[in-house]
């Protein structure tokens, strides 16, 4: 068989064997190509040009192994919905890591690829339909410029995976920086082994922070730079009215990119307590709630780091508090500086922090659309609300403009800064979920169409993009809910 260029070299395989499991993927009844993302294969450096669909299938269903793959899967543990449990890929195969021409390295990751040593009673399948929605979804979130994992591919296995009822089988290859996780990290201190935790950090150091590899004290700088990332990605989610939806400690990468996209949806009224989940009952990842999950996450990780910060328990717990303890103004700097772009400023201006404030409130009081609203300010052409015409909107408006013209700096560019910030499109609910039905019963037009207007949010010019993808749920539409991937 034809290999598009993979280089493998299996770094990970070099940890502790307690770290992963070897596994090669259940073998797929009849797979075919259902979509294949050229543009991320070139970039990748990966030329499936010369392999004929029925050969892609039988590679990225797992079917062929391609040269110099090393199938396991990774072993890790996770606070899910604030409840420790130990874990693994109970689903997921990593084929290895693959070198990109231009030195980057890529995990390689078969999802929905038949039982592992963790899947605790699971089939290890997955259904066609939370497969294409990770595909679209992680592929919207590149567009958006948030960091992520990406979709190379999503292969029908021809035959059925049994849940309530049969549904359609599918194998997704996820493609991410790496899989380390804060529950890769609590895996390693459960097992109370300094040499186990010692290598993890290393492996960690050396894959994504290289410059801190001889750094004082290299834990405690980890927990900083992770940190940081966290902060970052988070305020990006805010940004465009993302909610994960399975915010576990085991779903947040140390990589910083965001990962798993199960009961992740999009935000159109807005409202802080926002969830879609079907299972988050209490509201705990809620939208609001993320940045405080992502602290408490930043806790947990803190903890399993604590035996390397220093010898001393009580001197290392005092370490790792001084670092979390700044997450807070980190990620409210962070915040303050994307809503001012969202809004077109330059930088800090006098009374900006209650502008926001109130702005937010009055969405929220009025159940007015996010993504719209910014859009409108910017001046794009969206879809007619009434409350903008409102009248303390309107006083507001002024107010904001006022502002506006008095920041010197930016008067000449503040509509660039506000459309670079603020996407003319995101993943409507209603459309991700129309095109996903249709895509399950055979008709993939709509799938791809969407992904071609996502795949350009923000657009140089003011193009006119139809209302259909700039509108939120039609009145009467009832209430959105996700599931875990199936």
């Amino acid at each position: 068989m034809n290999n598009p260029g993979f280089q493998f070299d299996n770094s990970y395989a070099g940890l502790p064997e307690i770290f992963y499991s070897r596994v090669r993927p259940t073998r797929a009844k009849s797979p075919s190509m259902l979509r294949l993302n050229s543009g991320l294969a070139e970039a990748m450096g990966l030329d499936f040009s010369s392999m004929s669909p029925s050969e892609a299938a039988e590679l990225l269903s797992g079917n062929a192994l391609p040269e110099g793959a090393d199938p396991l899967a990774q072993a890790y543990a996770g606070h899910q919905f604030g409840h420790f449990t130990m874990l693994g890929d109970g689903r997921a195969i990593l084929m290895g890591e693959h070198l990109t021409p231009g030195g980057g390295r890529l995990d390689i990751q078969f999802k929905g690829s038949g039982r592992t040593a963790f899947s605790r009673g699971g089939d290890g399948r997955a259904a066609v339909k939370p497969m294409l929605r990770e595909y679209l979804i992680s592929e919207a979130m590149h567009g958006l410029r948030i960091p992520t994992t990406r979709s190379l591919a999503v292969v029908l296995t021809g035959e059925p995976v049994f849940r309530e009822t049969p549904l359609k089988g599918a194998v997704l290859t996820r493609v991410a920086s790496s899989h380390l996780r804060v529950g890769t990290f609590q895996f390693a201190a459960m097992h109370g082994q300094m040499d186990v935790l010692e290598a993890l950090l290393d492996y960690t150091l050396k894959r994504h922070y290289p410059e801190l590899q001889n750094a004082d004290n290299r834990a405690l700088a980890l927990l900083e730079a992770v940190m940081d990332r966290f902060a970052a990605m988070v305020v990006n989610w805010m940004r465009v009215g993302f909610i994960h939806g399975v915010m576990n400690t085991d779903n947040m990468a140390l990589s910083g990119e965001t990962i798993d996209y199960g009961p992740c949806a999009f935000m159109d009224a807005y409202d802080p307590s926002t969830v879609f989940s079907s299972i988050d009952h209490r509201g705990r990842y809620a939208y609001g709630n993320q940045p405080v999950i992502a602290g408490w996450n930043l806790a947990r990780f803190a903890e399993a780091l604590l035996p390397l910060i220093h010898s001393d328990q009580d001197e290392s717990v005092r370490l790792a508090t001084e670092v979390l303890e700044r997450f807070d103004a980190i990620y409210q700097d962070r915040w303050l500086q994307m809503m001012r772009r969202k809004l077109g400023f330059t930088g800090p201006r006098e009374g900006d922090e209650d502008l926001i404030s109130r702005l937010l409130d009055w969405m929220h009081r009025n159940g007015v659309d996010y993504t719209n609203t910014f859009n409108r300010l910017a001046g794009r052409n969206v879809p007619d609300a009434p409350s903008w015409e409102d009248e303390e909107f309107q006083n507001w408006k002024r107010e904001w403009q006022a502002m506006l013209s008095g920041d010197i700096a930016g008067s000449g560019n503040s509509m660039e800064i506000m459309k670079a910030a603020n996407p003319a499109v995101i993943p409507r609910n209603h459309l991700v979920e129309s095109a996903l039905e249709a895509a399950d019963n055979g008709d993939i037009a709509p799938f791809d169409k969407l992904l071609a207007i996502l795949s350009d949010p923000y657009p140089s010019s003011d193009r006119d993009l139809p209302d259909e993808f700039m509108s939120p749920a039609p009145d009467g539409s009832g209430i959105y809910r996700t599931f875990c991937g199936t």
